[in-house]
Parts: C-alpha cells; structure tokens; sequence
C-alpha cells in the first residue's frame, strides 16, 4: 500500500512538473573551470565530501527524536522535517529536484518537442510509474494541435510555437485542477508520503530484527 501511495505521488508531482516546465528548453549554467585533478585526490576527495555529509545527517539525527510511528501523522511530519534539515544542511536534493534534474539530463539533446514528450515516457515506463493521470496522452493531443497548425514538427527552439504548447499545457493543468502556485504544496504531500513510506520500512525491519533476537533466546 505505501508503495502504491508513493509511486502515485511521485507521478502527480512529476506530471505537474512536466506540464508546467516541459515545454520550456533546459536552461544550463557553465561550471567555472577547475584544474583537471589526478584519479586518486578526486577519489579522495569524494570520501571526504561523503564522510561530511554522513557525519552532519548523523548529528542531527542524534538531537532529534524520531518516532517510528508511520500510523501517527505528527510522527510522519516529524521526520519529514528531520530529512528536510538533513537534505539542507547536506545539500542533498529533494524528490522534487531529483525529478526534474533528471528530465533535464535524459533530455538537453532532444532538439523537437515530440521526441522530448517522448523520451519523459520512457523514463516513466523505466521507473515503473503508471499515468494515473492521463496526461501524457493530453499533452500529445495538445502537440498533434500545435503541428497541425505550424504544419511541421515543433522544435523546442521555437518560442512561438512553445509558447502556444505552454498554453495548451495551461489548459490541461485546469482541467486536472492543478495550479502553478499549488506546486509547493503537492511537493510538500509528496515528501509527507515519502517520509511515512520510509517510517513503514524502518518498522518492519526493527520488528524484523526483534523477532529474530527473540528466536535466538528461544
């Protein structure tokens, strides 16, 4: 039930990304130029950005009460506050980020806007996400309109043309009932399920690992 839950949330939120920001080219910021480092100090040096990282979430971990209680709502929020500061604090993304970070990444070389909606469906299928929603068959509809009246394919260079896709993207997102303002509340549910799905598992493998201590003292 909890994955169910999860997936669920998961394709809601990536659905309302891709509608509102599919239709817009990836924007990309050049890295300023770092001198090439040798195999073993960049090794190095991501164990010791790792063991940073660990050693931060394990302080906060250790002044924070966390109840196992994935039944009890304010135990859910609890921890999702906790792996909220965690995330912050060790500049790890949310599910949000990681999200749309990998629509960026699969898709920066897709030049036209059918190959790009195409390629978000493979992602999906590849992650075992079901479109509860229907909105990748919307949004194809939505392009079959816009290459009929350009009569051409629709390359995300165009301005025009993916103007005119962004509002009929702005017309299914009505029709699903989803607002751009409303995205940081859908992102805060989805971290809310994901925290009471992490709660779930964390109970059944202590009550797991209690029950084979009792069957070594039987």
């Amino acid at each position: 039930m909890a994955s169910r839950l999860l997936s669920r949330s998961r394709q809601l939120y990536a659905s309302q990304v891709v509608l509102h920001e599919s239709a817009i080219p990836a924007r990309y910021f050049s890295a300023k130029s770092e001198p090439e480092l040798k195999g073993d100090v960049m090794l190095k040096n991501i164990f010791l950005d790792v063991k940073k990282k660990f050693e931060t979430a394990m302080g906060i971990l250790r002044k924070e009460k966390i109840t196992i209680a994935p039944e009890d709502p304010a135990a859910v929020s609890q921890y999702a506050k906790v792996m909220k500061t965690i995330r912050e604090k060790t500049d790890l993304w949310t599910e949000s980020q990681t999200i749309k970070n990998a629509i960026e990444s699969e898709t920066k070389d897709i030049p036209d806007a059918r190959g790009y909606l195409l390629k978000l469906q493979d992602m999906r299928i590849m992650q075992g996400l079901k479109d509860e929603l229907g909105a990748e068959a919307m949004m194809m509809d939505a392009l079959e309109k816009i290459e009929k009246e350009l009569k051409k394919p629709l390359m995300r260079n165009d301005k025009k043309g993916m103007a005119s896709l962004m509002a009929e993207f702005d017309k299914i997102n009505q029709k699903l009932g989803v607002r751009r303002e409303d995205l940081p509340k859908y992102e805060e549910q989805l971290e809310l399920k994901i925290a009471k799905a992490q709660l779930e598992e964390l109970k059944k493998e202590a009550e797991e690992a209690m029950d084979t201590q009792k069957k070594r003292y039987l």
